[in-house]
């Protein structure tokens, strides 16, 4: 990350998406509004740009308010945001004649001609200027003459931010430090320069290092003993911090001390810069009768810190559990139908944000009307279900993120038995619930059903589901078991897997590359199963006509793709010439149908297919490289079903799942 600390020095940013604010503890809050402008950034092949200001603005225009407190320092400020890929932080030196700008002034002379920004995200609230009378209407005015887009933060997201500030103020102010860094999304600092000590703690075996804090108005937790993890110019160690009066010391000033006591380190630090990441808070400030007192306390003291790096370590990524992520093209009429049930998925917290591909209807206006709590990822273009979903993926840390259907009705907390299952095994990286028909929902639905599975020849079919054959439920499919691919109708993925293995494969635009990913996930050593206590209903055909051309098209295409890409060569020889076969007799039974369009589809997906070879070659190897990378054991082994599933649909008539060889 640059930093710039002189706006006359600025450089020629490259389409520069800018965002203002103090960004005063860098909480998870503030890392959306990050995520977005450097998603807005890469979209555009630019330069995400924070501007924040030093002093803090009240420091200036109220000097004599003595109420401000601060979640960091401006260090400490400048590593969060450079830790969050952050391309370039603008520091600009806050003086009262600043702050006596002009709005206009402020806007043409500060914003545009030092930045010339592509994009400028700020909040729907956003005030600037001599009175503070400069707001986003006014950059709106600017935009189409310079050559910028507004986006504005939401309401909804400015007042969670708010929230979050004072909660985390609040929970450190009371010594609940573990609840602080929930909110903050990292751990609590404290850094300044180690200075000299009275040397007490030296002499009853629990040496310290008196940690001098520059900035007055940094928040110091409650007095009490800490937890802590101790950064010396690059060296990182366990220790416990003490924040108090030193009570049961005599003949020594009882003001506050920041002292840390740095385990098995002995090195002279004086004078160097030290930050320290607060965990956990041990006990509160005690009064003892004699230093023999208090040294038996610190042994006990250190047995608790040590313990609490055992059970809680710094190094945890706190994250939200769950989000459900929902790509939309032009849905509004489903948005309306299905996402307020959507709402109360879960008993858990839960995220909702919808990937817009571009929509040219009324979506937009209906989720920031009605769903404000909503977020609302907005892609430049169409970019189909597959690199619609990479892209809005990378806004997503949840640790299991629900990729669901816009044309999906749910029940009230039907992911919870999903959920349950995930968090007891680890090794579950992928599930889905029982798909039923949002038309007839006695029938299972074509988009999963209850479990997908692959036929010898890299054919899909599902339980309850072969081709276009529809099976009732009759509760016949209620076990949970493992299967080969979860529907991308309504998949639950561990986030961190999904990011890991290269998410979906953007060249499918639509139509089994989830297939293709969960084949990815189970030669990583990964489960995959279906969960059928929990349930949802699909229309199904809503997004694109299951018997649509452009469908069979991507269906035929991106099987051989599917195939090609992840069979071992040595089957390829065999299998690719049999899948050839039989997509010939499929299009003549299309023929015979009389779908000359179907046909044209077939054709064109084989055409498409050799074509590719090439870059699937690439595309192997890879894959193949990240499945080295990211393994955690052995394959997962596929389903028992050895045979054909076309010469057992339409030549044995087997048609139901039941009827096939042993699963």
């Amino acid at each position: 990350m640059r930093i710039f600390r002189d706006i006359n020095e600025l450089p020629n940013f490259k389409n520069a998406v800018i965002t203002i604010g103090s960004f005063d503890g860098v909480h998870r809050g503030h890392q959306k509004i990050i995520k977005r402008i450097n998603h807005l950034a890469k979209e555009i092949d630019g330069e995400s740009v924070i501007i924040t200001f030093d002093p803090h603005p009240r420091k200036i225009i109220y000097p004599k308010d003595n109420s401000l407190v601060l979640l960091n320092t401006l260090d400490e400020k400048i590593n969060l945001i450079e830790s969050f890929g952050v391309n370039n932080l603008v520091i600009v030196p806050f003086s009262v004649e600043f702050s006596q700008q002009p709005p206009r002034e402020y806007i043409e002379r500060f914003l545009l001609s030092n930045f010339r920004p592509s994009y400028i995200v700020v909040g729907y609230d956003h005030r600037f200027g001599l009175n503070r009378e400069g707001n986003i209407d006014l950059i709106e005015a600017y935009s189409a003459e310079h050559n910028f887009k507004v986006a504005q933060i939401k309401k909804q997201e400015l007042e969670d931010i708010t929230i979050s500030s004072t909660k985390i103020r609040n929970a450190i102010k009371e010594g609940d430090i573990e609840e602080a860094n929930q909110f903050l999304n990292h751990n609590y600092k404290i850094s300044g320069i180690v200075s000299h000590g009275d040397k007490i703690g030296k002499t009853i075996g629990y040496p310290t290092a008196n940690i001098e804090v520059e900035e007055k108005h940094k928040l110091i937790p409650k007095e009490g003993v800490y937890a802590v993890t101790c950064d010396i110019e690059g060296l990182k160690k366990n220790g416990m911090m003490y924040i108090g009066t030193r009570p049961s010391i005599a003949g020594v000033t009882h003001k506050q001390k920041i002292e840390v006591n740095i385990f098995d380190f002995n090195d002279d630090i004086y004078n160097k810069p030290i930050e320290v990441e607060v965990l956990t808070r041990i006990r509160g400030d005690q009064k003892f009768d004699s230093l023999s007192e208090l040294k038996g306390q610190l042994a006990k003291d250190k047995i608790a810190a040590l313990e609490s790096f055992e059970t809680s370590s710094y190094e945890v990524q706190f994250q939200d559990k769950v989000c459900i992520a929902i790509l939309n093209w032009n849905g509004e009429e489903y948005l309306e139908s299905y996402l307020p049930q959507v709402l109360y998925s879960s008993s858990n917290p839960i995220n909702v944000a919808v990937i817009d591909n571009a929509s040219d209807d009324e979506s937009i206006s209906y989720l920031q009307d009605w769903h404000p709590e909503v977020q609302l990822i907005q892609l430049p273009k169409n970019y189909g279900f597959a690199e619609g979903y990479n892209r809005g993926m990378e806004y997503i840390d949840c640790k299991y993120t629900v990729i669901l259907n816009s044309d999906v009705s749910v029940k009230t907390n039907w992911l919870d038995p999903i959920l349950e299952a995930m968090d007891e095994d680890p090794q579950l990286a992928i599930c889905q619930p029982k798909i039923l028909s949002l038309e007839e929902k006695d029938s299972f639905e074509y988009a999963g059903a209850s479990g997908g599975f692959l036929d010898s020849l890299g054919y899909p079919y599902c339980r309850g589901r072969i081709f276009g054959h529809l099976e009732k439920d009759s509760g016949q499919y209620e076990n949970e078991m493992s299967i080969d691919w979860a529907s991308g109708a309504a998949m639950v993925v561990r986030t961190e897997v999904f990011k890991n293995l290269g998410g979906f494969d953007n060249d499918y635009f639509a139509h089994m590359e989830e297939i293709d990913f969960c084949i990815r996930a189970r030669m990583c050593g990964y489960k995959i199963k279906v969960i059928p206590q929990s349930i949802v209903y699909h229309l199904g055909g809503g997004t694109l006509d299951y018997s649509s051309p452009r469908k069979v098209n991507l269906n035929f295409r991106n099987s051989l793709y599917t195939l090609f890409k992840n069979e071992s060569s040595g089957n390829l020889i065999w299998k690719l010439p049999a899948r050839l076969v039989l997509d010939g007799i499929a299009g003549a039974k299309f023929l015979a149908e009389g779908k000359i369009t179907h046909i044209k589809a077939i054709i064109g997906a084989h055409w498409t297919f050799f074509g590719q070879i090439p870059k699937l070659m690439k595309k192997r190897r890879s894959l193949n490289e990240l499945v080295q990378k990211y393994k955690i054991g052995s394959p997962t082994k596929r389903s028992n079903y050895s045979s054909s599933i076309v010469l057992d649909f339409y030549l044995k008539g087997k048609k139901t799942f039941d009827k096939l060889s042993k699963q």
